[in-house]
């Protein structure tokens, strides 16, 4: 259905090859935000969960700030709506960038062995050092991923991250816009929603990151 979509698209030729491109909808009033503007080393907040060890997510310059969590998410406890828009800034302080989060899991999983397998879908700025960005359903090394080669993290560089998920005939569509620009979709037959798949949660492997300014809105 989407390649349908891209090759209607062309035949209408470059001029209107724009009005084509996903775009995300009109923002609509948040249901929840976080700018994680409160002193260092104050605790995350009630809306938070955990699943690492303590001093892996903390707060840091009015954000929050990760290392070493190697597959332990930190979940939102507000359930996500169906239909999503999740918006946040990120960034990373290594080369090797590791920029991660997951959207639509259980709100409670995390790694108990090196081999992990999300409860949601898997956004991934700057993985296997820098190589690849990719969207994945559940399962990191999925043959199912999206994924690219051209979009490396900058040490340093601010990164606005819009994920949107809405309901669409054929099941789900999930897009991943970066800086406004669209970065990856995925088009999902048997999407991930319903219990078991109602949380957000940010995540990372191993280096310095940063995450500030979530904000969750209705699609």
């Amino acid at each position: 259905m989407r390649r349908a979509h891209l090759l209607g698209c062309l035949g209408l030729g470059l001029s209107t090859l724009a009005a084509c491109t996903p775009k995300l909808p009109a923002a609509k009033p948040p249901l929840f935000s976080d700018n994680f503007d409160r002193p260092d080393g104050l605790e995350l907040g009630a809306a938070w969960q955990n699943t690492a060890p303590p001093g892996v997510y903390r707060i840091e310059g009015g954000a929050l700030a990760v290392r070493g969590a190697h597959n332990h998410p930190l979940w939102l406890k507000r359930e996500l709506p169906t239909d999503a828009v999740i918006e946040l800034d990120a960034w990373s302080d290594s080369p090797d960038g590791d920029l991660k989060v997951e959207a639509f899991g259980d709100g409670k999983s995390y790694a108990l062995t090196l081999e992990y397998t999300s409860t949601g879908y898997v956004f991934i700025h700057g993985g296997w050092h820098n190589r690849l960005a990719a969207l994945c359903r559940m399962e990191e090394h999925g043959e199912d991923r999206k994924t690219r080669g051209d979009l490396k993290v900058i040490p340093g560089r601010r990164y606005h991250y819009a994920i949107a998920r809405h309901t669409t005939a054929q099941g789900s569509r999930v897009e991943w816009f970066i800086d406004g620009q669209l970065a990856l979709e995925m088009d999902d037959a048997a999407p991930l929603s319903g219990p078991g798949h109602q949380y957000f949660g940010f995540d990372n492997w191993e280096t310095a990151v940063h995450f500030d300014n979530l904000v969750i809105r209705p699609y």
